[in-house]
């Protein structure tokens, strides 16, 4: 089966086509609305015809469980129909979903104390018949079709002139309001479990983890008119919005954790936080104090040789190397420090070779992995689920891009649950550790406010 392509004589943003889209069953939304060289193209999924799912373990094919695993399942699957991308597009077709931060204890044989809070499926990815990309850069619009569902022809066809009729949409006005939250740590708990994961650090049982604080908000606002204004106001080259049958995950991540190209790894692990100024005075002062901590640089490395020993699992002798390192990259709300690994892929070897190697991302767990992931589980109060689990698409090419599920709520029964935390090492400030959880959750607790 031939994928087809056609690129559209006229242009509409991709943000003003999901609209019309937003409510139906699996649509997603992978979006890049913060314009940089990470930020070219926004993808959205429609009609979906297969979807591969794991619950508790178990692999299920169009809800149907499966005696394999949903690694091979899905391999399986990529396999059987691989096809060469012609375009310059990052896809023309393949799977759209997610892995949660639960699905990785497998990998690990890393068992929770934690109940489920959130019914959502450990893994979930879906392969649409129809694709739309928005080429920002370049204002273009493709459609892809692969006739699973109706005449690929036809089908373009119909989808050329149901986007021809989308209005453009007025963006949200800004504004500095924040939505009430119960959180699952009180101030004092958070704080006495950062203390005892230094003193894990001390002891010598690890080097960095991460510690998190999950945000609960009762909410009647839509998940899609909560993503509208987080990625007017919060844009970020790696959010998303999935509309699931009984949740939402609303996404506005700055952060990748992996992405293939031709054989060619990228990973671009995230350490270090600074909220930003009141003024462009105050902006320059906190950027440099980021870009020269000690405390944060040091935090950077660690999970840096984290990465590169997870990447030399699958990738060719020689080929891991560091190409950008503690680099700030500037946000709404926030300064990250980044660094950028890159490495070649074993030519014997696949993408969910790459995702078990090196699920979760380092940036999110900590260092050693399996001690820092057992200890996260010891301190934090409940499972993370989808939370610092992964986001994005597997191509049929053999390429892919995920992010980092950071910056993220997920909406189910009238309710938002977001995940917000931060690297501790033994320099560590207990009260500025706490701060800087409520920093990374201002954007989105300012999408969720809701006027009374």
């Amino acid at each position: 089966m031939t994928t087809k392509v056609k690129k559209l004589n006229f242009y509409k943003r991709a943000e003003d086509i999901f609209e019309k889209y937003k409510d139906e069953n699996m649509s997603i939304f992978l979006d890049s609305s913060l314009k940089n060289t990470m930020g070219q193209y926004s993808i959205i999924g429609l009609n979906p015809y297969l979807i591969l799912k794991e619950c508790d373990g178990i692999f299920y094919k169009n809800n149907v469980p499966q005696e394999i695993t949903f690694e091979e399942g899905m391999q399986k699957y990529l396999e059987k129909y691989k096809e060469k991308n012609p375009t310059n597009l990052p896809l023309i077709a393949g799977a759209l979903g997610y892995f949660s931060y639960d699905y990785g204890r497998k990998f690990e044989q890393i068992s929770s104390r934690h109940p489920k809070k959130l019914s959502v499926p450990d893994a979930l990815f879906v392969f649409y018949d129809l694709l739309i990309i928005d080429d920002k850069t370049e204002k273009s619009l493709y459609l892809t079709a692969r006739g699973e569902t109706k005449n690929p022809d036809t089908a373009i066809k119909d989808l050329e002139e149901e986007i021809k009729e989308c209005p453009s949409y007025k963006k949200p006005e800004k504004h500095s309001s924040l939505a009430e939250f119960t959180p699952n740590f009180t101030k004092e708990d958070y704080k006495e479990a950062i203390d005892k994961m230094i003193s894990y650090i001390i002891e010598g049982d690890i080097y960095i983890a991460n510690m998190t604080q999950q945000l609960t908000i009762k909410s009647e606002k839509s998940p899609y008119e909560v993503y509208r204004y987080l990625r007017t106001h919060n844009p970020s080259p790696f959010g998303g919005f999935f509309q699931c049958d009984t949740f939402q995950v609303v996404c506005s991540s700055p952060e990748r954790f992996l992405k293939v190209t031709d054989g060619c790894i990228e990973t671009r692990p995230i350490k270090g936080t600074r909220k930003r100024g009141e003024t462009p005075l105050e902006d320059r002062i906190l950027k440099e104090e980021l870009k020269n901590s000690s405390k944060d640089r040091s935090e950077l490395l660690m999970i840096v040789d984290l990465e590169r020993n997870d990447l030399n699992h699958v990738c060719e002798p020689g080929s891991v190397k560091v190409t950008e390192h503690f680099a700030v990259e500037t946000y709404s709300t926030v300064f990250h420090l980044v660094t950028t690994i890159i490495g070649k892929l074993k030519q014997e070897l696949h993408t969910s070779d790459l995702i078990k190697a090196a699920f979760p991302g380092g940036s999110i767990t900590g260092a050693p992995k399996i001690r820092a992931m057992e200890i996260i589980d010891e301190l934090e109060h409940d499972r993370r689920n989808l939370y610092t689990g992964s986001m994005g698409y597997f191509s049929f090419d053999g390429n892919c891009d995920f992010n980092i599920i950071i910056r993220t709520a997920v909406h189910q029964d009238n309710q938002y649950h977001l995940g917000v935390g931060g690297g501790i090492t033994c320099e560590s400030d207990l009260e500025f550790e706490y701060e800087e959880t409520l920093q990374k959750a201002k954007a989105l607790l300012e999408a969720l406010w809701e006027e009374k």
